[in-house]
């Protein structure tokens, strides 16, 4: 299954609710009516929008944007249409500056999703575009120590020819597709390059990272209507 869950970079750090610094993150502000304690704000969907459109049409570059540039590991998610069809989802398990990871992972997911062709600037207009912001990681006791429709989980495994390998669900896959435990793990394994039978013995082999998400998501003709708000002003 290839869904709003992919993944390039997977190294978890376990300090991702801090600055790049090692400082307390800054999570206070109060941007476009974001609740007190939240990172994600419909800015940032703005700013992936900018990045994207200046790359297809040669636009003015994005101005540097208004949120904080604290750090987060995150991902873009890029889909089409009413049906929302997926057409790129790339992220990274480090923490990034904000400013410079979404410019980078807006660009990445995309035109450098291996698994589709590069979006289009005929494409632009049925777009939408979501931010993930990933916090609050934990080691999960075992495969079964996470939460449907809370948790985002990462896996670590062996494979039946001893190479190691990772994988990562966004917190919303499982609930998506009305997986239950055994059939998200099963299918993150599989997406990770398990290729023999999954047993009892494979699933307690796993060593799990449960993590929460920020999400917010935009579609281009929101985004056009806040570029002429703030145009008009």
């Amino acid at each position: 299954m290839t869904d709003s869950s992919e993944h390039k970079k997977q190294k978890v750090n376990n300090d991702a609710s801090s600055n790049c610094n090692g400082h307390a993150s800054q999570n206070g502000y109060n941007l476009n009516n974001q609740k007190q304690d939240e990172v994600i704000c419909a800015e940032m969907c703005y700013f992936c929008f900018d990045v994207l459109d200046y790359h297809l049409n040669q636009t003015e570059p994005p101005n540097t944007p208004n949120f904080p540039d604290d750090c987060y590991p995150l991902f873009v998610t890029w889909k089409t249409g009413n049906d929302r069809r997926l057409r790129g989802c790339i992220g990274t398990f480090n923490s990034m500056n904000l400013h410079s990871g979404l410019r980078e992972y807006a660009i990445t997911s995309a035109f450098k999703d291996s698994r589709f062709s590069p979006i289009t600037r005929e494409e632009l207009g049925k777009l939408h575009v979501s931010v993930s912001i990933l916090r609050h990681f934990e080691d999960g006791e075992d495969y079964m120590d996470w939460e449907i429709g809370t948790h985002g989980i990462r896996i670590e495994f062996t494979t039946e020819k001893g190479s190691k390998r990772t994988a990562t669900y966004l917190p919303e896959v499982a609930s998506e597709q009305g997986w239950d435990h055994i059939k998200t793990i099963d299918s993150l394994l599989r997406k990770g390059g398990y290729k023999g039978t999954i047993t009892s013995d494979v699933r307690k082999g796993i060593r799990l990272t449960r993590y929460q998400s920020e999400k917010l998501t935009v579609s281009y003709p929101e985004y056009k209507e806040h570029w002429r708000s703030t145009r008009n002003c």
